[in-house]
């Protein structure tokens, strides 16, 4: 009883999200024909009972993730996640990926790690005052040079010198490059992903909407609060590699 009662709770959360609504049946990707409910008005309609079970795995994982001190990374470029994202993000010291995806995030980490460390040590030389020993307009253009890095890498400071372990995408069709890049590196990816969406090769795809800000406030808020539960817990040992 208890367990149906939670299940229906959460699922009445996202009806109050509009997680059900997806796109157009036109727009629909066959990998998704599974996991809508019907057709209104030409709006296909999630089903979100089942959208709650691919939640709940997807919580599960984020939750060992966090247990045992793994990274997740949350990508999203969409304008209405940007906020909501860098909020959660933030909250629970974790990386994020706001606004475009920069090529070789992943796959050509290496050289993303000398941007992310050249924006470290100007921000440091800035805080610590030893800028002040440029003029009053080479301090401005290393200000611009900053404020550059920083938009583009600026999610990135808390990453370290290692790949994340995984990945939390708002829309993966809009996402492609990061999905694949995961994909390539062998890193596990959690979506958010709409009815126009391949959801055939995502590891953990969460099948809703993924533009409204409530829908995304939620699932976000669903995600990182896994994760930190698995972070206020005992650290777990990594299983060894065969």
């Amino acid at each position: 009883m208890n367990t149906e009662t939670t299940e229906q709770t959460n699922v009445d959360r996202m009806l109050d999200a509009g997680a059900h609504y997806g796109l157009s049946k036109s727009r629909r990707h066959p990998t998704n024909q599974k996991n809508i409910f019907g057709t209104k008005q030409r709006t296909d309609i999630f089903d979100l009972e089942k959208t709650e079970q691919y939640l709940e795995k997807a919580k599960e994982f984020a939750k060992k993730l966090g247990a045992e001190r793994k990274v997740l990374m949350f990508v999203g470029g969409k304008p209405e996640s940007h906020r909501i994202i860098e909020s959660a993000a933030t909250a629970i010291e974790t990386p994020y990926c706001i606004g475009r995806w920069i090529g070789g995030t992943l796959t050509n980490f290496s050289e993303i790690k000398k941007r992310v460390a050249l924006l470290k040590k100007l921000e440091a030389d800035k805080e610590s005052g030893v800028l002040g020993k440029y003029t009053k307009f080479e301090r401005l253009q290393i200000d611009r040079q900053i404020e550059k890095l920083h938009a583009m890498y600026g999610g990135l400071l808390g990453l370290g010198d290692k790949l994340p372990h995984a990945l939390f995408v708002i829309d993966p069709r809009r996402e492609a490059i990061a999905v694949e890049e995961a994909r390539a590196k062998g890193i596990p990816v959690i979506a958010v992903a709409n009815t126009d969406c391949n959801i055939a090769h995502i590891d953990y795809p969460i099948p809703a909407n993924d533009s409204a800000p409530k829908s995304l406030r939620f699932f976000v808020s669903e995600i990182s609060a896994a994760y930190q539960e698995g972070l206020s817990g005992p650290a777990t040992p990594s299983p060894a590699k065969a």
